[in-house]
């Protein structure tokens, strides 16, 4: 068990270090590709298609191949694709391997989120997010650190991706070890039960959870693109502190997941959301009525401390809320909910934006934290005793 929870955490660090990677190296890359520098939405775009279609349909491949298997294929094929886009002599290449690593990030993310909540406590799962964040801090600054040396986006891309081939490694050698793990448990209590996403849909509290799991990567992935410019244009804070502030954000979020790990050994998720919610709020009502450039980025710290342990204790929640019976196939769509919010949201936000002005931003903050709220209080009007299918 210790040695597979290692194997676990090495491989959120390593989850994360494709993230942010396409971010940081675009201005690198996209001339080299004959691409133009809006081109990174394309590709974007392709991946999170990749890994909402891959959660959909994690809880029928874990059914057939195990969560030690498919986590193994899973790395592997993001880490061809890793290795492909190093080598892609134009964009459309660079696109077809973009399906992929989207398709393998997808199925470990939901594969392992799962496997966790099931098998571990809540500090693990807070813990393992924050190692998430380690890697995705990691993955800019590799690029960062070739590009500085002469050594090309591409290189970086090579690297990380022989990062991945060496975990591949080490998770083919302890495939025995998820065997091990489950061998007192039926299928019934691993949540490898299959069930369709219509049957899921069915499920009284099932939609309020996705909509929850929507609202909340909005609110991330809202604050990541966009916080800067609403400080730039609207508080006319200079870009160079816009961008200090934002990182603060996501320090509040590495920070905060590390802390909430030590929170949730006595207090239980459910609580650990309400606060997290209660904190971004607290965030969002600074943001809209104080002006001063401190006071601007006390509020992205307090937004990325209510972050962090709202989307680990929704995960390690499932199990309880839906029954670990059929745990991965409610995980898996959840996650599809999720990277759904992080794709359409910010889009649609920084549309509305630019056509009436950047106020909106915290309004539409507040929209989606009141959002997530009552989609979490009719969760907890449900009954959470485990569902007979």
């Amino acid at each position: 068990m210790v040695i597979l929870l290692a194997i676990i955490y090495v491989t959120f660090i390593s989850l994360g270090l494709p993230d942010a990677v396409l971010g940081s190296a675009w201005p690198a890359m996209y001339q080299s590709l004959n691409a133009n520098i809006a081109s990174a939405g394309i590709m974007s775009m392709i991946i999170c298609g990749g890994t909402i279609i891959s959660s959909m349909f994690s809880g029928k491949l874990i059914a057939k191949f195990g969560t030690g298997k498919l986590t193994t294929f899973s790395v592997f094929l993001t880490a061809l694709a890793l290795i492909g886009i190093s080598l892609s002599p134009i964009f459309l290449v660079m696109c077809l391997w973009a399906v992929p690593l989207g398709l393998g990030a997808g199925a470990v993310d939901s594969a392992l989120n799962n496997f966790v909540a099931l098998h571990y406590k809540a500090i693990h799962m807070n813990w393992l997010h924050c190692f998430w964040g380690i890697g995705a801090t990691s993955g800019p600054l590799i690029i960062s650190f070739l590009l500085k040396n002469q050594f090309g986006w591409r290189n970086g891309y090579l690297l990380i991706g022989m990062i991945q081939i060496a975990l591949v490694i080490i998770l083919f050698l302890n495939l025995n070890k998820w065997t091990k793990n489950s061998s007192n448990q039926t299928a019934e209590d691993t949540g490898t039960h299959s069930v369709s996403i219509k049957e899921v849909l069915k499920i009284s509290g099932a939609k309020s959870a996705l909509i929850g799991f929507l609202a909340y990567c909005g609110i991330e992935s809202t604050v990541s693109l966009w916080g800067s410019s609403y400080l730039v244009f609207e508080k006319n804070i200079s870009s160079t502190v816009a961008a200090s502030w934002i990182s603060l954000f996501f320090i509040g979020i590495t920070l905060g997941r590390f802390l909430s790990g030590f929170l949730s050994i006595k207090i239980n998720n459910q609580h650990l959301i309400q606060i997290g919610q209660l904190v971004i709020f607290l965030g969002v009502v600074v943001m809209m009525f104080f002006g001063s450039d401190e006071v601007q980025g006390l509020s992205f710290i307090l937004i990325g401390l209510g972050c962090a342990p709202i989307y680990p204790s929704m995960l390690h929640e499932t199990p309880q809320r839906f029954g670990s019976r059929i745990s991965q196939s409610m995980m898996g769509i959840q996650m599809a909910s999720a990277y759904i919010g992080s794709t359409c949201i910010p889009p649609i936000i920084g549309f509305l934006a630019t056509e009436i002005s950047f106020k909106i931003f915290p309004l539409s903050l507040f929209l989606l934290i009141l959002t997530m709220n009552l989609s979490y209080k009719k969760i907890n009007a449900v009954s959470t005793e485990t569902v007979n299918m």
